[in-house]
């Protein structure tokens, strides 16, 4: 099976390689011949165009890989936490990335 994979970031984060290499990491495990779009959501206009609600943003067929996401409707270009079971971190957890390419 093959799946729509994004990766959103912006410029400024100091995030986003760790974030984009956990995904390739994924891939490679799990769904090897999936291609990723990465897309620089650092200008204002491609990031309400693309609903980024903030770096790293991962989806999945369209679908945020947190489980918990919920569109803050705001699409500044920012940095991005997530809630998980360790608390709030700065990269998805890789099951959640594993979980959406299953």
């Amino acid at each position: 099976m093959t799946h729509d994979v994004e990766f959103l970031w912006f410029q400024d984060c100091p995030n986003h390689e760790a974030a984009r290499a956990l995904l390739h990491d994924v891939i490679d495990d799990v769904a090897p011949r999936t291609t990723v779009s990465d897309i620089d959501a650092s200008d204002p206009e491609v990031s309400r165009s693309r609903r980024f609600p903030g770096s790293p943003t991962i989806r999945v067929d369209g679908k945020d890989v947190d489980p918990a996401f919920i569109d803050p409707g705001d699409y500044t270009p920012r940095c991005r936490l997530f809630r998980s079971d360790s608390g709030i971190v700065r990269l998805p957890e890789r099951r959640w990335i594993e979980d959406a390419l299953r």
